[in-house]
């Protein structure tokens, strides 16, 4: 008696523990499919589809695994698709229903006429993409950019020069005669230095410049980058700036000279150019006179503000770089920092009434640049001292300690850097650009 008095909650208690098995194994499973359909709208190929392409994926996923689970009855998920610059954030939200096998058991346990389990959960996935960015390189090709670009290099120069007092800047001149330089033949102080085999600061920026093209596509290759649409894709699109220099026989008379710019032809003087099957526009030829063009007797060569100027009309409005905005974009400017221009009204150091200033450069337009959301990166290559000679000692040695601190407060944070005689150039070029490339993700 005792026995089929008992037997009879026993039963209960079997029926209800099989419903409440069934029920947390499809809670297991749900929780699985909500895994998946997280997951799905964070991997790769879903990064380059925009939050409601990502948001229709993933439901469609969860929708999937759901109807293959037996006795349950489900609605559609909560999927919420959050993207902050390159980071996505997806969380799916779920509320379901357990049919139960023995649903008067679970009626009589919980007092109520129901006849389901409920059962609900979420799950949260998050990735970081590599951002699709436009790099502007603004190079400064003025004359005070051709000094040698070692120590070995200027004194070679230094002792080939001594009817100048001793210059280790290598020049071109239209008129090398009118200056009295005392070259052997008559020649300009850029083509005794080739004669001399002595590479000057333009070279290696030259140099520097190819280089970090292949860089940058090998960076490309590391994000599996399928361009042009990314993630991880660049472009770039290469100008000098040398005022005067830019009138010369190969050069355009304009404030910056395009050198090579997507969907642009490359200037004549360039050489071949060609795009790169990852969909970088490369440099084949970079070196020599592109970089070089300064080929007349007169100064006044840099003017950093119509060079900004210009090309702050050029860069279009940058986006996230993420998939459905615009790329990024980062202005990448190499100089010496001195401006050398006709005397204007924002002349801090005349050497005249009327004709030429030189100073460190004005940075009001660095301001207007990064407040339009294009960050800057900085390379200083130091305006060498040269004690011995008279006119730096005059015109630029009052404010040369200041030129560093005055580019840097035109970087962006993090992207400035200095290099000086016998320096890489390329390295830290290099060093530049990966760290731009890197700190994108955490700036927008």
């Amino acid at each position: 008696m005792i026995f089929g008095l008992s037997l009879i909650p026993m039963i209960f208690l079997v029926a209800l523990g099989l419903d409440f098995s069934a029920a947390a194994q499809k809670q297991v499973q749900l929780n699985t499919a909500a895994d998946a359909a997280a997951l799905s709208a964070v991997a790769p190929g879903a990064m380059t589809q925009t939050a409601a392409e990502a948001q229709t994926t993933a439901t469609n996923i969860f929708m999937a695994q759901a109807s293959l689970i037996p006795n349950l009855s489900y609605s559609t998920p909560t999927v919420t698709v959050t993207q902050n610059g390159t980071t996505r954030t997806v969380m799916v939200s779920y509320t379901a229903y357990s049919v139960n096998s023995f649903p008067n058991v679970f009626a009589l346990f919980t007092k109520t006429a129901e006849n389901t389990w409920t059962l609900s959960g979420s799950s949260t996935s998050t990735s970081t993409t590599s951002p699709n960015i436009n790099f502007y390189l603004l190079l400064d090709n003025s004359p005070s950019m051709a000094i040698a670009a070692t120590t070995a290099g200027i004194n070679t120069m230094v002792a080939n020069t001594s009817a100048q007092g001793g210059c280790a800047f290598a020049c071109h001149e239209s008129d090398p005669a009118a200056d009295n330089l005392g070259n052997p033949n008559g020649e300009d102080n850029y083509t005794l230095a080739q004669n001399l085999g002595v590479v000057t600061r333009i070279q290696n920026m030259a140099t520097a410049t190819a280089q970090l093209m292949t860089t940058a596509t090998d960076m490309m290759d590391a994000n599996n980058a399928t361009c042009p649409d990314g993630p991880g894709c660049y472009q770039m699109a290469i100008f000098t700036f040398n005022l005067q220099g830019n009138s010369g026989t190969n050069c355009k008379n304009t404030a910056i000279q395009v050198i090579y710019a997507p969907n642009c032809e490359a200037s004549s003087n360039l050489g071949a150019a060609q795009t790169a099957a990852a969909g970088i526009d490369v440099l084949e030829v970079c070196k020599n006179s592109w970089l070089s063009c300064s080929n007349d007797n007169n100064d006044t060569d840099t003017d950093f503000e119509t060079a900004m100027s210009a090309i702050s009309s050029i860069m279009p409005s940058p986006g996230t770089g993420t998939a459905g905005s615009s790329p990024q974009d980062v202005l990448f400017l190499v100089t010496d920092g001195v401006d050398d221009e006709v005397n204007s009204s924002s002349c801090s150091q005349p050497l005249d009434s009327s004709t030429r200033c030189q100073q460190p450069f004005n940075t009001t337009w660095c301001t207007t640049v990064k407040n339009n959301g294009i960050r800057i990166a900085v390379l200083y290559t130091e305006y060498l001292p040269l004690p011995t000679n008279a006119w730096y000692n005059q015109w630029i040695n009052p404010f040369e300690g200041s030129i560093g601190s005055n580019l840097q407060s035109c970087a962006s944070p993090g992207l400035y850097k200095e290099v000086t005689t016998d320096d890489d150039i390329a390295a830290a070029m290099q060093t530049l650009f990966q760290i731009a490339v890197s700190s994108a993700r955490l700036s927008q």
